[in-house]
């Protein structure tokens, strides 16, 4: 089911389907695994290039070596931006910490208090996918067989796709469109029983 809301149709999937990382299990695949980097906003592509200098303490020397020679970001075959990978694999922003979870430089930078939150949105928003269409905007669950553990991990803590990303859904929409989300929640969670 698609529900309208303002200039948005919403997959009932984020309603319904529950999901919470778990890199214990995952160790960070959706990094790693893929044919291209991660989707990338226009206005993404200056605001990493400005902080990589600030992120690049985090990266791997790979990383490093990828984005100095290609960029931050290179155009897919679809003409849309995405993060650099290193030799085609992946992401140049990963980095592998101790127990061998493939983490985000990125955000660990912006953990750091030294950048912003500038984690691309498509990442951020994951499993969430957003693409446009004509006037609208489609945002759908994205099933991924390297999720399996994520949405065990959401079904045992009874947790909802659209609440265990809050955060990114706020800064990519606003707290009055996630407010609105909480609002419609209860009538979906009723019309899938």
């Amino acid at each position: 089911m698609l529900i309208e809301l303002e200039d948005k149709i919403i997959s009932d999937e984020i309603f319904k389907r529950k999901f919470v990382c778990d890199l214990n299990r995952c160790k960070g695949s959706c990094c790693v695994l893929g044919d291209v980097g991660a989707p990338l906003l226009k206005e993404e592509v200056p605001l990493l290039s400005h902080a990589l200098p600030a992120i690049k303490p985090y990266m791997s020397s790979e990383g490093i070596q990828a984005v100095e020679s290609q960029g931050v970001a290179t155009v897919d075959s679809e003409g849309e931006y995405v993060t650099t990978l290193v030799n085609g694999k992946e992401c140049a922003f990963v980095y592998l910490n101790e127990e061998g979870v493939a983490l985000c430089s990125i955000e660990t930078a912006s953990k750091q208090g030294v950048i912003p939150d500038i984690k691309p949105i498509s990442c951020a928003l994951y499993p969430i996918r957003v693409r446009k269409l004509n006037d609208f905007t489609a945002i759908q669950f994205d099933e991924w067989d390297i999720c399996n553990s994520a949405n065990a991990c959401g079904e045992r803590l009874g947790i909802p796709v659209y609440l265990f990303l809050k955060k990114p859904l706020v800064r990519a929409f606003g707290e009055e469109f996630f407010q609105e989300l909480r609002n419609i929640a209860p009538e979906i969670e009723k019309l899938s029983e």
